[in-house]
């Protein structure tokens, strides 16, 4: 026993050591990299501000406009190493321009220069921040690994596989515009749904169990969402966002849907399938009238908070664009509706997916447990 304990710290150590190695290389060489991009990188060493100017719009909305003065070394290319020059113009409210300083990395395009002694000039296309999402994912990935451990793990790799799935999916549907993006949409909301539960939850009565129900539960959904879409001729679905697409908006607005759905109705699926067979594990007696209760009581207090989640997830992308339309002095009504019309689409759609899993889950976890009886 003490050495199948002292394997499993060896390992624990060995992996952990291999995640600090990986995460020590990945941060060096992100901060490093500029050898690696085609585009020119300049590190700004010194700013200086040349002139602050108060502006106000016709709609009595006040800002700031100031010139910067930025200095800057090259990191790469020919001319690595050489000073650079520029000049930035930004406002205080930040919506298309943003104020530098010392240590950015920026993106930058050199202006030709005929004399080859004189200071460089150029113009800032964009700033290079590599470093700062890596940083933001090591630390959902330690977050994972030390609340999850072995499941977090697999939670990361449930992730990038997902990912890299879409992905492909997308690319084929760019290239291939003949398929169609609904029958897309289906398949990786399949595999999704197989990868994830599967690697995080194992292959046991369990799983199958919320793998059906959720599957159910979101075909559902969509039907549901179709069916009223079609009886109300989408009446008061604004699709303007959508105007510069040169595919089906209407096909392009379900697929988003109806993959926007997965994540609440999965989450209900598995919570109502490991809380009906915990209630199982403890009590292999329990009848299935004690679990359809329990699960019923179960369902009512998870269905509140993941509607409401829905409901923030959605509304919170159209905060910026409600500013802007209320600032400009557009009516509340044309305001919400062409900002919030599909946005409550997709948050109401998603909660008619949670609220349906929740009795699909609980017959669906007592039918597996009835199989597991009989054996």
């Amino acid at each position: 026993m003490q050495n199948i304990l002292k394997k499993k710290s060896y390992k624990k150590v060995i992996f952990y050591t291999f995640i600090v190695i990986c995460f020590i290389a990945s941060v060096y060489f992100v901060y490093h990299n500029e050898a690696f991009y085609d585009r020119s990188i300049a590190e700004v060493i010194k700013t200086e501000l040349e002139e602050s100017t108060p502006v106000t719009d016709m709609y009595e909305n006040d800002d700031h406009l100031y010139t910067q003065l930025i200095t800057a070394v090259l990191k790469n290319g020919e001319e690595k190493g050489r000073l650079i020059h520029f000049t930035n113009e930004y406002s205080a409210s930040g919506a298309f321009d943003q104020e530098y300083h010392v240590g950015n990395k920026l993106f930058v395009d050199i202006k030709a220069n005929t004399n080859k002694n004189a200071d460089l000039t150029g113009t800032i296309l964009d700033v290079k921040r590599d470093q700062f999402v890596l940083l933001v994912a090591w630390v959902f990935v330690f977050a994972l690994l030390i609340v999850g451990k072995r499941q977090g793990l697999f939670s990361i790799i449930s992730l990038i596989v997902n990912a890299l799935v879409l992905s492909f999916a997308l690319d084929l549907y760019v290239k291939h515009s003949n398929i169609s993006l609904i029958f897309i949409s289906g398949v990786c909301i399949l595999l999704f749904t197989v990868i994830s539960l599967l690697l995080i939850n194992g292959f046991n009565e369990k799983t199958y169990a919320a793998i059906v129900a959720t599957l159910i539960g979101i075909f559902i959904s969509l039907l549901i969402t179709s069916l009223v879409m079609w009886i109300t001729s989408e009446n008061g679905l604004r699709y303007e966002e959508m105007q510069f697409l040169t595919r089906p908006y209407r096909t392009v607005f379900m697929a988003g849907l109806f993959i926007g759905s997965l994540g609440a109705v999965m989450d209900v699926s598995i919570t109502m399938a490991s809380s009906i067979f915990a209630l199982f594990e403890q009590d292999h007696t329990i009848s299935d009238k004690a679990l359809k209760t329990s699960g019923i009581d179960i369902g009512k207090d998870i269905m509140g908070p993941i509607t409401s989640i829905l409901f923030f997830v959605y509304i919170s992308g159209s905060i910026p664009m409600l500013i802007l339309y209320l600032k400009n002095s557009s009516t509340l009504g044309l305001t919400l509706s062409m900002n919030l019309s599909l946005e409550l689409a997709r948050a109401l759609a998603g909660g008619i997916g949670v609220v349906l899993t929740i009795p699909i889950s609980l017959y669906t976890s007592i039918f597996f447990i009835n199989r597991k009886r009989a054996k």
